[in-house]
């Protein structure tokens, strides 16, 4: 996934970010324990991926892209910031959906209402595509093009959307989300949470 990222927002993108010997992107936003939504094959290797977290807590959102929202913070229990859409090269066309998909029954799992985010084109793009278009808040256009802030609500057929492009039957992505999301031991827990969809 950090590898991946590094590939995407560095040397695609040309984003200002750290990528680390290792040919990693992380950034301070890694270590808030965030959680992290991943698409990956049959073999269990990394398509897609996205983070995220509470905007009661840090978010990107409210301290780097304030100028989007014309200094007005976003924050609220009800909406989780969503960060790093990351898709590996060569990943499936439907990646995109499985992950919206995901991040909609792990929505409605937590009672949240909406999804914030920061996008680019190439991300609003593979929003579209997948059928879940950002409600737009504001859009400016800077040097490296066009960025913008957005909520994403997932209703019923805008999640049974995309459950119909990532080909997945809402059972199929309960089963998913009751794996990937079932409680652990202590001395098995990791540093950051993950739900995969596979």
């Amino acid at each position: 996934m950090f590898r991946h990222r590094a590939e995407q927002f560095h040397r695609r993108l040309g984003w200002d970010v750290n990528v680390d010997s290792c040919g990693l992107e992380t950034d301070q936003y890694d270590e808030l324990n965030p959680v992290y939504i991943i698409a990956v094959d049959n073999r269990g290797f990394h398509q897609g991926s996205m983070r995220y977290l509470p905007t009661l807590g840090r978010t990107m959102v409210n301290e780097h892209f304030l100028y989007l929202t014309d200094g007005v913070r976003i924050e609220s229990p009800l909406i989780w910031e969503c960060t790093r859409f990351c898709l590996a090269p060569g990943a499936p066309r439907n990646t995109a959906a499985k992950l919206l998909a995901a991040g909609g029954k792990m929505m409605r799992a937590n009672g949240l209402k909406h999804y914030v985010g920061v996008f680019d084109a190439f991300a609003e793009r593979a929003y579209r595509r997948a059928g879940a278009a950002p409600t737009v808040i504001s859009e400016k256009t800077t040097s490296t093009g066009k960025i913008g802030v957005g909520l994403w609500e997932f209703t019923d057929p805008t999640y049974d959307k995309l459950l119909e492009v990532a080909n997945y039957s809402r059972t199929e992505m309960d089963l998913f989300y009751e794996v990937s999301c079932r409680p652990i031991s202590d001395e098995k827990l990791p540093s950051i949470k993950s739900a995969k969809a596979s």
